[in-house]
This record gives structure tokens, C-alpha cells and sequence, in this order.
């Protein structure tokens, strides 16, 4: 199923074998949280091994583990109220252990229900603050739905970075796609407005836009934001059908500080959680689905366009838990 499908809420067939692909992301997946699952969450293995109840000291050494790993404290409780709860009504069964039931409860933690919309051009923003891999992240999408056949066109609306443009301009050479700029200093509402007109006109696909991301300029931010997401609506009614907030898994808790700012300047529609390779606190993704009630849309576990994948909460636990 191509990347446009699965944006659009719609299901892939059942199979019963998993494809070269699927198994290729599987394996990005487990290397890409590998110090994760190697510093803290390996420790869940051992502190579950044949124990079949949820005594004091065993809830203590898990709240710990989940602390450790940037789990958050809202989201550390939940998860361990949860798991007492689900203890009580169903006992575990013969051949089943604490961590078959703590995994069954992680997953549920970070699903979120999402109201895919429908929309030609499909219109992505990406949000965020500097640094956090916005740009490098529009750049693996727009090379992933080039992949997949799809007529893409950039908007460069971060006027304020002379980076985020060339780097944007560097990627749409190479693969071959319309950029939409204006140069440095130009209004990011014009560059927004400009590139679903020139979409429109190509029969695009999707579109994806850069903006800026100058936080410690609150207001102005949020001003300028707000009016980028107007504009767009303007040129295409229902538009943008994402809005998606990117942010650096190695930050931890600072994440959920540019979370809130974000979420007050626009609406977002689901997180990119970026740089997961990079960091043992990978626990952090329940505390933004915690915190902020946002799906996890993608996750980036490495380098590559291809390490940029679709988050899928039962295949990030399992990588997390049993690698």
C-alpha cells in the first residue's frame, strides 16, 4: 500500500507473509531504537522473569524503568494504574507473563484515533522548531512519494533560514520535483499561497510545506503560522489536510514544551518523532501521546530516506521490548 493510502486512513490487504519491504522496516525499526531497548528496556525482561504479579517492589523497579527511559510521570502512572486494573479483571493467563500484558497495555498508550481527511493536492505542513530535522523530514517524504509515482510539489515558506532553502532546493533537483521560493526575508504566507496554486495547475499529488521555526520569537511564530495555515485554506478549501509537528526525540521532556507552543499556534494534526536512533529515551513518544492527545504519524530512526517510517505502535513496542 502506497504512503498517499496509508495517510488517507485507508487499510492495507491481509497477508499472510510479510513482504521484502515490510521486512526491511522491521529491521530499521528494531536497529533504530536499539540503545533504547538496549539501556532501558532490556531491564523489563528481567525484572518481569517469573514473576506473575504486580508486587510493590516490582511496581516500583517498573516505575523507575519507565522514568529512565523519558516515559514521563502522567504517562509512567497511566501505564501502571492501567496494568493494575487489567491485572485485577483478568487474571494472567498459564502461559502468559507480565510483559505480554505491560506490552499489550503499551500499545494501547500510543494509539490515537485519526480522522484522515481526503483532499487533491493532499496538503502536508510541517511545523516545529530549528534543528529538529523538519526540513531533512519533508525532504524523505517528498522522496518516498516520488518512489511511489506521486507528482509532488515543495513550498520553501521557512523564509527566515537561507539553509532550510537551499537544502529544500538541493532535494527537488535531485529528485526531479517543483519548488515553489521566494527567497530569503519573503512572506511565508505568499510562498503557501503560490504553491497550491502551482500544484493546482501541475495536477499534483500531494504538496508539502516548510515554515519556520523560531520559537524563542513566540508570538511572532504563532502569527505567522496561524496566517500560513489560512492562506492555505484559502487556496484549497479543506486544506491542510496534516499539519504535522516535528520534533527531536533526543530532547526528551523539552519536546512537550514546543509541543504546547506549537499546538496553540496551529492545528496539528499528528507528531513526526525524529532522531530515535540517537537517543536511550525513546520512551518519550508516550509522553507526547500522553501530553498532547497527537497521533505519532512517522518516526525517524536513522539517516536515510528510508529511515523515515509510518509509526505503527504494535511493531515500536514489539521493537522496544523484544528487539
Amino acid at each position: 500500500m502506497g504512503l498517499l493510502d496509508w495517510l488517507r486512513g485507508k487499510k492495507p490487504e491481509a497477508s499472510t507473509a510479510p513482504t521484502s519491504t515490510e521486512t526491511s522496516v522491521d529491521t530499521s525499526l528494531q536497529k533504530g531504537l536499539e540503545k533504547t531497548r538496549r539501556s532501558f528496556w532490556d531491564r523489563l525482561k528481567n525484572l518481569f522473569t517469573g514473576r506473575k504479579a504486580l508486587d510493590a517492589e516490582t511496581r516500583e523497579s517498573l516505575e523507575e524503568t519507565l522514568l529512565l527511559a523519558d516515559v514521563g510521570p502522567k504517562a509512567t502512572e497511566n501505564i501502571l494504574l492501567e496494568l493494575e486494573r487489567s491485572l485485577q479483571r483478568e487474571p494472567l493467563r498459564e502461559n502468559e507473563g507480565l510483559l505480554e500484558r505491560l506490552e499489550r497495555i503499551l500499545v494501547a498508550r500510543l494509539e490515537r484515533p485519526f480522522v484522515p481527511k481526503e483532499g487533491k493536492p493532499y496538503v502536508i505542513l510541517l511545523v516545529g522548531v530549528n534543528g529538529v530535522g523538519k526540513t531533512t523530514s519533508l525532504a524523505k517524504l517528498a522522496a518516498r512519494f516520488v518512489r511511489e509515482g506521486q507528482k509532488v510539489v515543495i513550498g520553501a515558506a521557512d523564509t527566515f533560514r537561507a539553509a532550510a532553502i537551499s537544502q529544500l532546493r538541493h532535494w527537488a533537483e535531485k529528485l526531479h520535483i517543483p519548488l515553489v521560493e521566494k527567497g530569503m526575508g519573503a512572506d511565508p504566507g505568499a510562498v503557501a499561497y503560490e504553491t497550491i496554486q502551482k500544484a493546482l495547475q501541475m495536477e499534483a499529488d500531494v504538496v508539502l510545506i516548510d515554515t519556520a521555526g523560531r520559537l524563542h520569537t513566540k508570538e511572532p511564530l504563532m502569527r505567522e503560522l496561524s496566517k500560513v495555515y489560512r492562506v492555505i485554506g484559502k487556496a484549497l478549501p479543506g486544506a491542510p489536510h496534516e499539519v504535522l509537528l516535528v520534533l527531536d526525540a533526543t530532547t526528551g521532556q523539552n519536546a512537550l514544551r514546543q509541543a504546547q507552543v506549537f499546538m496553540e499556534a496551529t492545528a496539528c494534526t499528528g507528531i513526526i518523532l525524529t532522531k530515535l536512533d540517537g537517543t536511550a529515551k525513546g520512551g518519550v513518544a508516550f509522553a507526547l501521546v500522553e501530553e498532547t492527545g497527537l497521533p505519532i504519524r512517522f518516526i525517524g530512526v536513522g539517516e536515510g530516506p528510508e529511515d523515515l517510517l509510518p509509526f505503527e505502535a504494535p511493531k515500536f513496542v514489539k521493537a522496544l521490548l523484544r528487539g
